[in-house]
This record gives C-alpha cells, sequence and structure tokens, in this order.
C-alpha cells in the first residue's frame, strides 16, 4: 500500500488571524530537522521552549505539537499543554514526560497516541518529511475548560475563540524507509 498523497496545508493558514510573537528554544530551530531528543524511538524528550512579545492583556498560555503530515484527514496531535499561568514565560526540556511537574494548574491533554504525555516524531517508516509545529498560544481567560482526557481537537476549537496571538516553530523529521 502506498501513502503518497498531496501536502497538507499549513494549519494555522486556516484559523482566524490573529497577533504574532516570538518562540525560541535551544533544543530545536524553526526549519530544522528535529534531534534526536525529540524523536519517539531516540530520547522521546519535549524540547525547552521560551516565548516573549505576547500581548499584555494574556491570561493564560497552551502549548502544542501537531504533525499536518500524518496520514489521516485530522494530522496527528503529539503534545498539548493547558492552562499554563500569564506569567509562565518558559519550559524546560523534559517538561513533557509522564508526571512532570507543570506550573500552576497546566495540564497536558491526551496526545492521539493515548497517552498524556509529550511524545516524540514517529512517522510511518518511508512516508517522507513531515512537519512537526511546535506553538504557543497566548490565551484570554485564565483557564479553558479542559482537562487530561480532553481531546486536543476540542482544545483546538476552544482556541478559535481565545487566542490572542500566536507564536510557531516549524521543525521536520522523516523516518528512513524500511528495509
Amino acid at each position: 500500500m502506498s501513502l503518497d498523497r498531496q501536502p497538507s496545508p499549513d494549519p494555522y493558514d486556516l484559523l482566524p488571524v490573529v497577533g504574532a510573537f516570538d518562540l525560541t528554544s535551544t533544543d530545536i530551530a524553526d526549519g530544522e530537522t528535529l534531534p534526536d531528543s525529540a524523536v519517539q524511538a531516540a530520547g522521546n524528550t519535549s524540547p525547552q521552549l521560551a516565548w516573549s512579545g505576547f500581548p499584555e492583556t494574556t491570561k493564560s498560555f497552551v502549548v502544542t505539537c501537531f504533525d499536518p503530515d500524518a496520514p489521516t484527514p485530522s494530522g496527528f496531535w503529539h503534545w498539548a499543554v493547558a492552562n499554563l499561568p500569564g506569567d509562565v514565560s518558559d519550559l524546560p526540556a523534559g517538561v513533557g514526560a509522564a508526571g512532570a511537574t507543570l506550573p500552576g494548574n497546566a495540564v497536558t491533554l491526551r496526545n492521539d497516541f493515548g497517552g498524556s504525555e509529550f511524545a516524540g516524531a514517529a512517522p510511518p517508516p518511508g512516508d517522507g518529511e513531515h512537519r512537526y509545529i511546535f506553538c504557543v498560544h497566548a490565551v484570554d481567560v485564565d483557564a479553558l475548560e479542559v482537562d487530561a482526557q480532553t481531546s486536543c481537537a476540542w482544545l483546538s476549537f476552544l482556541l478559535a475563540f481565545h487566542t490572542l496571538a500566536r507564536a510557531r516553530l516549524y521543525t521536520l523529521f522523516a523516518e528512513p524507509a524500511a528495509d
């Protein structure tokens, strides 16, 4: 069976236009290949992230990692942390691990593998290059009504109504073809 298909659009181009701010990392770089540490079969560790320049009216943040190139109609959610306090502007590497302590009342939602932790890049062997979009959303409420069992699709729906601005890093990874 072939997984050949047209490239997926950038999902953030399909959402309402909002402001932008800066997102940086000591572990990943915009437009670059993910390091082994962020690959499921290697380190499976969430990268360090830091953000600045967000709106002064921001009350909380949501951090996500999404692969729009997965062979599904809906892409693939690798990580989502909601309700980070508005005074938090960075996350250390590894905070996406199962059971890791998050600031305030932040919660890690269920990823598309079914777990509540960061799930590193894991495209099907030979499926070509996938984009992994790390995004921080500046939110206009202290807390969205979500918990650890909330789907990332529902979180995204809520964000359509509560995002003031967003910052993104686009990273890449391709699993080698199977022998």
